[in-house]
């Protein structure tokens, strides 16, 4: 490889000295030297003065050899280049073609081969880690860009890797470059310092590098300016989870705008120029070699083989399995198909020797499959797409749809005799961009697989062209912005390293992988919803190993596809027909037309007519024929006038122990933003999660957006909206990995990885599942306060190789005081990523909002003593106030009062109804002594008929007075007395 055609300022400065200095300098003493010859000495040119001259000057091989040089002459101007295909013959200052064999960029730099790193560049790793004593501990001593013979390949690790290669040009030119970018997981930059090391002006575009489809090689282009140019090409990897980045692979640097090339560079090892005056060398051709600077290639003998571009030849071993592969005929008119084996190509192996695998036979023929749904079997035995308006299953002749029903256009493919029209496969070397024409994918009856390849580490690659999309009549009333949708069935059966990619490429500018399977995954379905109407292109692309192997030790590594289904194609054919809404009756048009239903209108099975959803549902799913596709709104929320989502309108009721607690979560409703971290990968690298939480959106819409600023970056004439439709997620809950400036050497925050975690609102309660999503309150602290936690939960339904579910989350919004109307928003701290499982993330939301609105329950009414006649009442809230906003605590009132005290009073009443009381008492008993007295004073008078008693002053009963004959004795009469006192009374 050329060196630059530069000096350094020593080198220069060396230069001049040698010109100044007088001929006996160099001179022995003691001795004549005798005259300098041709090959004695070199031609050189000095360093241009301010009026652009230089001179040619002769500098001795070996000083003090010879004497009599040249004298300076006056050199060519400084701008002065020869073209591609010559150099610059000193001895005459004439450009001269460059000889078979070599090749000259004339005012240009190529490296392309890649053996081992060439002269001038340098790897510089920058990432250092802190040892548990603080010493510096250099972790990426061994990262940096690594020579692979066809290509030069990044590193794979955290580790921040710049390769560097200083120019200078003496006049304006540029640098291009030949790159695979395949992984968004690590950033690419490429910059230009200038002698002072600092930084030319670049546009982003021209900074950060374009991401290509795996196996695509592309080239980049920037304008470099005169003078001293330090160029850099850094990588640096995100391996945030632990997956293994693709590292990014570089050939074909150029550089243009050099003073002038003295000289031509031999072609390398297995590359030739055959004619004078080339500007480059091609590769040999297979099974032919060639040394350094090669005008012609030579074959191998006959037992031994090369690849394209090698330079030499190897022994051919025995044929293997693994030297062939199967493939299914087309159906011939017969409908009659058969499996073939062919070799590999190149076919580098011997079948004629002892132990070689010879090629199986020819299988039997057997029927062909069914033709695919949407197609039809012609007389020819070929299958045929059905005409528009009508359908088949594959089975039968296509038929026209029934009045009132409409096709169900799309593709479906789940037989595999011949590759469909609109589907391409192709093999891609990661060296040289080619697989010598082999099928990347070949069709295997049930279904299609990775083909054999000629290496090991070939993306094998299929792709599927969707022109665009078109939403049914039928489905017109449906607005939740899925305009199509592919789905797929597919297996990996691997032994080593595989991987299957998924990738789409919106309207050719910009291929996104959408998901990526590792190592051996079984049979499984895979779905991916366009959520906008434009022409896609799908690929899939099928690795057995990412290392370089120029060998085929993997290929019974495959993968399957049994099955792929794209609905709502605009030029689709259709399997099946579906109901369709009708013309109105009051129109005057004809009725068995299929019209499309306004937004949030279902076809009603009865009449086949428009109907609208009833209030708080939306339409779901992917049909809208019956008013079972109006699916109630969750908890908590409500739908839009579409009726195309659901919705929370920042407000929740809640009804418990015969109360209603109201909350107004509006001071929520704004875009809030938390930073979880920092985390450290396994290097040490310093990233954060950045979480955009949208808690209700703006009326369904989803108003949380999370942008990557570096990756994906696309080209001026790329830039609008397809930018913002690769570059960002917009949901209810997003999140994205940042990469801060600190520790990394990043003269901006890196944004990247963006996902969403919350398409859809699934509703608000106090329950702690819902649709199958639990709340885990157990992560978080437990709720001391009386007012139950309000769980919200969302879900995304982009499924993901770990999530077969799609990724769903809740948000837990508690009421707390202490906080502002605001709140503060966190994550679990046993899962400080938000997650437990990748797939729900959980947040909590404490907010003074949260708290209900305040009833008059929530105060209590105090009295205040009587003072001068005047009582006070006050009003206080309960404690701990657990409520916000809603009714005011009532004013502080006062009204009179007597004296007299009420305990008075009632002392006073009770102390009169004594007296009366005790009164009538002393009345009653006195009239009751007056009765006794008289009974007494009878029976002394009957008693004093024997005793002689002395007679009692009066027996006469007093006015009012009734007698009473009852007997009353005064002591315990005797049983003679009792006696008298019956006769007495018979008498």
């Amino acid at each position: 490889m050329q060196e630059p055609a530069w000096t350094s300022c020593f080198s220069r400065c060396l230069l001049l000295l040698l010109i100044a200095a007088p001929a006996s300098f160099f001179t022995p003493t003691g001795g004549e030297l005798r005259p300098c010859q041709k090959k004695d000495f070199y031609f050189q040119y000095t360093e241009c003065d301010s009026t652009g001259s230089r001179w040619r000057v002769a500098i001795p091989l070996d000083p003090g050899s010879c004497s009599d040089l040249p004298p300076p002459t006056r050199g060519t101007d400084c701008s002065f280049s020869c073209q591609a295909g010559m150099f610059l013959e000193m001895s005459t200052q004439q450009c001269t073609p460059c000889a078979a064999g070599s090749y000259s960029l004339g005012s240009g730099l190529r490296f392309d081969q890649w053996d081992a790193i060439p002269v001038g560049f340098t790897n510089l790793a920058s990432f250092l880690d802190l040892g548990p004593n603080g010493e510096d501990v250099q972790s990426c001593n061994s990262s940096s860009w690594t020579p692979q013979g066809m290509y030069l390949e990044s590193n794979r690790d955290e580790c921040t890797v710049s390769l560097v290669y200083v120019v200078h040009l003496e006049k304006q030119g540029s640098v291009s470059f030949t790159y695979q970018y395949p992984d968004n997981n690590i950033l690419f930059e490429f910059y230009v310092q200038n002698e002072q090391c600092q930084e030319m002006a670049q546009a982003d575009d021209q900074k950060w590098i374009r991401v290509t489809s795996n196996g695509d090689w592309e080239t980049h282009t920037v304008s470099l300016k005169s003078g001293t140019n330090i160029l850099y090409w850094r990588t640096t990897g995100i391996l945030v989870g632990g997956k293994m980045v693709k590292p990014v692979l570089l050939r074909n640097i150029q550089i243009e705008g050099v003073a002038y090339t003295s000289e031509c560079f031999p072609c390398r090892p297995g590359w030739f120029s055959s004619m004078p005056g080339s500007s480059s060398c091609q590769p040999c051709p297979s099974n032919t070699y060639s040394v350094k600077g090669s005008s012609s290639c030579t074959p191998c003998p006959e037992h031994l083989y090369s690849l394209e571009g090698w330079a030499e030849c190897k022994v051919r071993p025995p044929c293997s399995e693994s030297d062939y592969f199967q493939i299914h005929t087309a159906c011939d008119g017969e409908g009659k198909t058969q499996v073939l084996y062919r070799w590999v190509e190149p076919k580098i192996c011997v079948e004629n020797i002892t132990g070689a695998a010879e090629l199986p036979a020819t299988g039997q023929r057997e029927p062909c499959p069914p033709c695919n749904p949407g197609y039809y079997n012609s007389n020819d035995s070929t299958c045929s797409p059905c005409p528009p308006g009508t359908h088949s299953d594959g089975t039968y002749a296509c038929a026209k749809c029934p009045a009132g029903t409409e096709p169900v256009l799309g593709y479906e493919y789940k037989w595999w005799n011949v590759l469909p029209a609109n589907m391409k496969t192709s093999c891609l070397n990661v060296g040289n961009s080619k697989c010598d024409d082999m099928n990347g994918w070949e069709v295997a009856g049930d279904h299609i697989r990775s083909g054999a390849g000629s290496s090991d580490n070939n993306y094998l690659i299929l792709s599927l062209h969707v022109p665009g999309f078109k939403v049914p009549a039928s489905l017109s009333g449906m607005t939740g912005g899925e305009f199509g949708r592919i789905s797929f069935v597919f297996e990996t059966l691997c032994s080593a390293d595989c991987e299957l990619y998924f990738m789409m490429d919106v309207n050719t500018k910009s291929t996104t992988v959408v998901e990526s399977w590792e190592g051996s995954k079984e049979r499984q379905l895979f779905s991916h919803s366009m959520t906008r109407n434009a022409s896609v292109t799908y690929t899939w692309a099928f690795q057995r190993t990412n290392h370089a192997l120029d060998v085929r030790r993997y290929v019974g590594d495959v993968a399957k596809i049994y099955s792929v289904s794209v609905t709502n194609v605009v030029d689709g054919v259709a399997s099946a027909c579906r109901a369709c809404a009708l013309v109105p009756q009051n129109s005057h048009r004809a009725g068995s037309s299929c019209v499309p239903c306004p937004a949030g209108f279902y076809i009603d099975r009865n009449t086949n007519r428009c109907q609208e959803c009833p209030p708080n549902t939306h339409l779901a799913g992917r049909h809208t024929y019956g008013e079972d596709a109006c699916i109630a709104c969750g908890p908590g929320s409500v739908s839009n006038k579409e009726h195309s989502r659901c919705f929370s309108d920042c407000s929740f009721t809640l009804t418990e122990n015969n109360r209603t607690l109201t909350f107004d979560l509006s001071p929520m409703s704004d875009i809030v933003s938390l930073t979880v971290g920092p985390s450290f990968t396994s290097k040490g690298t310093k990233y954060l999660h950045l979480f955009n939480v949208s808690l209700c959106g703006h009326e369904g819409r989803r108003a949380a957006v999370c942008t990557d600023n570096v990756t994906d970056v696309s080209t001026k004439e790329d830039r609008g909206d397809m930018a913002q439709f690769v570059n960002s997620v917009d949901s209810f809950i997003c999140q994205s990995t940042i990469i801060p400036t600190d520790g990394r050497g990043f003269r901006m925050v890196i944004s990247s990885q963006s996902v969403s975690l919350a398409d859809t609102f699934m509703g608000a309660t106090v329950e702690a599942v819902l649709g199958g999503v639990s709340a885990e309150p157990g992560l978080f602290p437990d709720n001391s306060r009386n007012v139950p936690d309000i769980n919200f939960f969302y879900r995304s339904t982009q499924v993901t190789a770990s999530c077969d579910q799609g990724r769903s989350s809740v948000i837990i919004v508690r009421c707390n005081p202490e906080k502002s109307e605001r709140g503060e928003i966190s994550v679990p701290s046993s899962c400080p990523a938000g997650t437990c499982d990748g797939c729900t993330f959980h947040f909590l939301w404490e907010s003074a909002s949260a708290c209900p609105r305040c009833t008059p329950d929530d105060y209590h009414r105090i009295e205040g003593a009587c003072k001068g006649g005047i009582q006070e009442t006050l009003f206080m809230w309960n404690e701990p106030k657990l409520c916000i906003k809603g009714v005011s605590l009532p004013p502080p009132s006062s009204s009179p009062c007597e004296v007299i005290a009420l305990w008075l009073k009632m002392g006073l009443g009770g102390g009169a109804f004594v007296a009366v009381l005790l009164v009538s008492l002393t009345f009653y008993f006195w009239k009751k002594n007056k009765r006794l007295e008289y009974k007494y004073c009878r029976l002394v008078m009957s008693a004093n008929k024997e005793c002689e008693l002395p007679a009692a002053d009066s027996c006469g009963l007093t006015e009012g007075e009734e007698p009473d004959d009852d007997v009353v004795y005064a002591q315990k009469p005797s049983l003679l007395g009792k006696l008298r006192a019956i006769a007495n009374k018979v008498h």
